[in-house]
């Protein structure tokens, strides 16, 4: 897993090797490590690999070196998970299109990453009603009382008083970027940047000092809908960002809800739209929409259930084993369990994960650990 790590970083330095590539580069393989030192005439099977982009990649490969681009990438930007990381957020696993290095500043919250904690996107228009304001408030606050991670763009409008009004709540809320997370755009909410570092968290697919970029934006859009299990939209114009967050939400199977707006409002014909187009309308009653937020299914984990009697462990990595040596049959707290191997927290994290894909762990709520 250590070892992707540099691959996962290698393959988004290719020009032309979008996220989509390079998970199939990953499905196809097997390990990225495989991938880049795969022959053209092996690239080739892969969807997607036609002839300039294969060129692309044996001209550019040849002069990266993937442990020493890591070494050198993590002095300017120390702060990253990839795919290859058991802290990287396990809802973006889930499409097609996981940003291969996502860049983060500010409060991690670990059981958010492993699904724990449920995340509600909350996206509009930058140019808000007062009826659009109003809503956003109430709803933002009643999550963040509820224990539920808002989580938005840092945009003008609905994305700023979604921020805004979560920490003034009390509540937790991540930002995610179409710059790096040093940069703050729009340059007047350098303030609520500084609250959200505080208690919450910034995400990027960019690496630091990216400056804004049009094209940035309708795609960091897909990491919003890909951290939640539901994106609520709260106005939005027909041609809207909030309606790429929705056709994302749509597209990765997550809940879409809609403030219902006047058939004449501007802002709202977006909103009429989704809402024909089968998303649930977010009505007067906020408990009943709390109620089917919270009935949607925490991340779901890899269990398999043996027969205890007939259960052959396979040969482990004496990492895995060490860790596996002190699972039992009831369920362990991650500290214990990194207090009685003596290994690092980050070495116990990965092997857990590891131990749990191959059906052999199984994780409750709360970090704890048992065999399967």
């Amino acid at each position: 897993m250590a070892v992707e790590r540099a691959y996962w970083l290698a393959w988004s330095h290719i020009s032309g090797i979008g996220p989509i590539l390079v998970q199939r580069l990953q499905q196809h393989f097997g390990t990225l490590k495989t991938a880049w030192e795969a022959s053209p005439k092996q690239l080739e099977a892969v969807e997607g690999f036609g002839f300039q982009t294969l060129a692309k990649v044996v001209k550019q490969r040849s002069h990266l070196h993937p442990e020493q681009l890591l070494a050198q990438h993590q002095e300017q930007n120390p702060y990253f998970w990839t795919p290859a990381d058991p802290e990287y957020p396990r809802l973006l696993l889930e499409i097609s299109s996981p940003p291969p290095v996502l860049y983060y500043r500010g409060a991690v919250e670990i059981q958010e990453n492993l699904g724990q904690i449920p995340m509600v996107a909350i996206v509009g228009t930058r140019q808000p009603s007062e009826y659009g304001i109003r809503w956003t408030r109430q709803i933002s606050t009643a999550l963040a009382k509820n224990g539920f991670t808002v989580v938005s763009g840092l945009a003008e409008g609905i994305d700023t008083e979604t921020h805004a009004t979560v920490i003034k709540a009390g509540g937790r809320t991540v930002a995610v970027l179409g710059t790096g997370v040093d940069v703050i755009y729009p340059a007047q909410n350098q303030q609520l940047y500084k609250q959200i570092l505080n208690t919450g968290l910034v995400l990027s697919e960019y690496p630091s000092k990216t400056p804004p970029d049009r094209a940035h934006f309708p795609r960091r859009n897909r990491i919003i809908a890909g951290l939640c299990r539901a994106v609520l939209v709260m106005e939005a114009p027909l041609k809207s960002g909030a309606l790429i967050t929705a056709n994302y939400a749509n597209e990765f199977g997550r809940d879409i809800y809609v403030l219902p707006g006047r058939l004449d409002d501007y802002p709202s014909q977006g909103c009429l739209k989704l809402l024909s187009q089968g998303a649930a309308p977010i009505l007067k009653e906020l408990d009943e929409l709390l109620k089917m937020l919270g009935a949607i299914p925490q991340m779901d984990f890899v269990q398999v259930s043996p027969e205890p009697q007939q259960l052959t462990l396979p040969d482990l990595s004496p990492e895995l084993q060490k860790v596996m040596d002190v699972i039992s049959s009831d369920y362990l707290p991650f500290d214990t369990i990194i207090q009685q191997t003596g290994m690092a927290t980050g070495e116990v994290a990965s092997a857990l994960l590891q131990l749990e894909l191959m059906g052999l762990v199984s994780q409750m709520p709360g970090m704890r650990y048992r065999r399967s």
